[in-house]
């Protein structure tokens, strides 16, 4: 029996605007920016170009251009914690080990609840505190005026 190995269509060498388009990502929207004012200068039509560039790709707008390729490179492999892998001893030890954490998480939210909630409490009895002793201090100082 043969295991089918899939791999991802993509050149072995990529184009040389795809190398700069990954450039200055790395660096990125200041480099972006730099690109398209320089496109500018030297010829108009190229900055015009990296400017409806960067809008349609929401380099413009939207998140870093840093951020979004490493959102993207986690929401690619991110997803494998759920696939089975075959092997039922790692797969039940794996099972295992993520109840636990949700357990352990469940845990540690219901700690920071109770931390809230005494933190509430004694922010509201502060309150109290000092809403009690505000009209005595208020009766003292007219009792000093008369």
């Amino acid at each position: 029996m043969t295991a089918a190995v899939h791999y991802e269509a993509r050149p072995a060498n990529p184009g040389w605007l795809k190398r700069a388009e990954a450039w200055l990502d790395d660096r990125g929207k200041p480099a972006w920016i730099v690109a398209m004012v320089l496109g500018f200068i030297f010829f108009w039509p190229i900055g015009l170009f990296l400017l409806a560039y960067m809008i349609w790709s929401k380099r413009m707008f939207g998140a870093s251009c840093r951020h979004r390729r490493h959102h993207n490179h986690a929401y690619r492999h991110g997803f494998n914690a759920m696939r089975p892998s075959g092997n039922s001893a790692f797969d039940a030890y794996k099972a295992d080990t993520l109840r636990r954490l949700e357990e352990e998480q469940k845990s540690f939210e219901e700690f920071l609840q109770r931390l809230r909630e005494a933190r509430d409490k004694a922010e509201f009895d502060q309150f109290m505190d000092e809403r009690a002793t505000a009209p005595r201090d208020e009766d003292a100082k007219e009792k000093e005026d008369a």
